[in-house]
């Protein structure tokens, strides 16, 4: 059901560059995505800690933690990984209209996901980052047991199994966490991500 009677306040906020200006950073969407056991949560975790040692204020997105609150109505047939990342990409969105460094965590197994929530943040604040690794090296590491689950049958629409992962198009950052260490993948991340976000003194 479409809301009616809706009536946006937005033009009478604050002005976002207000929000920056006091925050001393612009505010930006940067989405982590690549397969489980990839190195996504890692990398939000170490880029939110390196970004707070240089005075940043950041806000984590992660795929369990908003599915665990957020998201916990959700299942994760194709309906519904969508909607997951719809209001993921809308909640990234008004962050990082307040300023705040927003990383997010996800998945997003469908380039038509991905270009989605682009098209929510909106070109100009959205940065796609590939985190990339095997589908083999993934099962190796099996940080979670997911993949031993999906072998024994017990997870139906496994991304990468029995759900389908497209390759990424053109990504702006690709991190190759089989090639690099998790301190290489870490600064490679943060060399891209800190001329981006923070503003001259």
């Amino acid at each position: 059901m479409v809301a009616t009677n809706v009536h946006p306040v937005a033009d009478k906020l604050l002005p976002r560059t207000d929000k920056e200006r006091l925050l001393r950073q612009s505010g930006r969407v940067f989405w982590l995505y690549g397969l489980s056991g990839s190195g996504k949560s890692t990398l939000a975790i170490g880029l939110e800690r390196s970004l707070h040692e240089n005075g940043l204020v950041t806000a984590v997105l992660d795929g369990d933690n908003l599915r665990s609150g957020l998201n916990k109505d959700l299942g994760f047939c194709n309906e519904d990984r969508e909607e997951n990342l719809r209001r993921v990409a809308e909640v990234a969105k008004l962050f990082a209209a307040s300023g705040l460094v927003t990383i997010v965590s996800f998945i997003t197994p469908r380039q038509e996901f991905r270009e989605t929530a682009r098209a929510i943040v909106g070109e100009d604040d959205f940065r796609e980052v590939y985190v990339k690794a095997s589908y083999a090296t993934c099962e190796e590491r099996d940080v979670k047991g997911l993949y031993a689950k999906a072998r024994a049958g017990e997870i139906s629409d496994f991304t990468g199994k029995a759900s389908a992962f497209d390759e990424s198009n053109s990504p702006w950052l690709t991190i190759d966490t089989e090639k690099s260490s998790p301190e290489e993948s870490l600064a490679q991340l943060m060399d891209a991500v800190l001329p981006l976000v923070q503003l001259p003194e």
